[in-house]
């Protein structure tokens, strides 16, 4: 389903939308975020990415599993904590999210289900917007099999077209938003669809990171495994998980129980974000650790992303949003660690 909507019309279809918590993007004093802050009409003109990826509204960074409590009388309680029965609409989410949350699928589903993230995941629509710029400088989602304006992974894809966008809707989920405000949508002419052809095939050529050859990653990561490569490429890394934190698919996490009480006995078990750029993230009971250096963990990190992702699904873990390059405090940067992997002793 492909319509047209007026950006003057825009706050009328946020406005069909509240039976559902409306996210937008809102401009923070880090950078961007995504709000559901209710007096938020539109998508800012200047709006790049948030932050923080939208992965937080669908797997948060803390959320409580069960509350358990002890006692002689009735011995010990348990209550699940499942998430709230809330639909949500994240507006503005960039392809390279959309596709990072497709990613996410594949981890917390097959077999088995995580069922707190797709409690979550099933009552979110992903209104995606696509690049008629790049979000980022550091941005190369060309480089691993992604676009500007890819689809995959988001409901409906915006594309601005000045005072209006073009809008495509791909999922049922998405058709239902339209549906829910039809008097606003017009039906597209040849004007807007040359126009949209033409913003992205622009928007792809002003993506100025490249990390050539990608495919042949995953043998040339085996063939450096035990090289001396990683130690050089870890030096300056300061343990500090914003590489882990803010990509969009990373997924670590730990689970501990939390205790309010002793006597008598009352806590909480948690779930929380965790990184394999920590020291003790691997660390056993028995005091071993099979990862104690920066250099196993960083090799770990592209590994997990160029290797084993590809070896278990067909595809990169990383999405080229350029985040952990432009947010590393020390300037790490993903693209040339891993063109020097793919060069090193070649």
């Amino acid at each position: 389903m492909e319509k047209i909507i007026q950006k003057s019309a825009f706050p009328q279809w946020l406005k069909s939308l509240q039976a559902f918590k409306i996210f937008l993007p809102k401009r923070a004093s880090y950078g961007w975020e995504l709000s559901s802050n209710h007096e938020l009409q539109e998508i800012p003109e200047d709006y790049t990415y948030p932050v923080v990826p939208p992965k937080k509204l669908i797997f948060p960074q803390e959320e409580i599993f069960f509350e358990f409590e002890q006692n002689p009388e009735d011995g010990i309680k348990l209550k699940e904590i499942l998430p709230e029965a809330e639909q949500q609409v994240i507006f503005g989410v960039r392809p390279c999210d959309g596709r990072a949350v497709k990613a996410m699928d594949l981890v917390f589903g097959g077999t088995y289900e995580d069922p707190y993230y797709w409690r979550r995941r099933r009552q979110t629509v992903l209104v995606g917007l696509a690049c008629s710029q790049p979000p980022s400088e550091n941005c190369f989602c060309l480089s691993v099999e992604g676009s500007p304006s890819s689809e995959e992974g988001l409901d409906i894809l915006l594309t601005d077209l000045g005072d209006r966008y073009f809008v495509k809707a791909i999922t049922e989920q998405g058709k239902s938003l339209l549906s829910a405000a039809s008097s606003l949508f017009s039906e597209p002419g040849t004007r807007d669809r040359e126009a949209r052809e033409k913003i992205h095939l622009e928007a792809e050529k002003k993506i100025k990171r490249h990390l050539p050859s990608a495919r042949e990653l995953p043998e040339r990561i085996k063939a450096i495994f035990d090289s001396d490569f990683w130690d050089e490429e870890s030096l300056n890394c300061l343990r500090c998980g914003i590489c882990t934190y803010l990509c969009p698919t990373c997924h670590c996490f730990d689970i501990n129980d939390e205790t309010k009480s002793l006597a008598p006995l009352k806590g909480r078990r948690v779930r929380t974000w965790d990184t394999c750029q920590f020291p003790d993230f691997t660390m056993h009971s028995s005091g071993h650790n099979p990862r104690p250096d920066r250099a196993s963990r960083l090799r770990q990190r592209l590994s997990h992303k160029f290797l084993y992702f590809i070896l278990l699904f067909d595809r990169f873990q990383c999405v080229g949003c350029g985040r952990c390059v432009t947010l590393c405090p020390v300037g790490i940067d993903i693209i040339e660690v891993l063109t020097r992997a793919r060069n090193h002793g070649a």
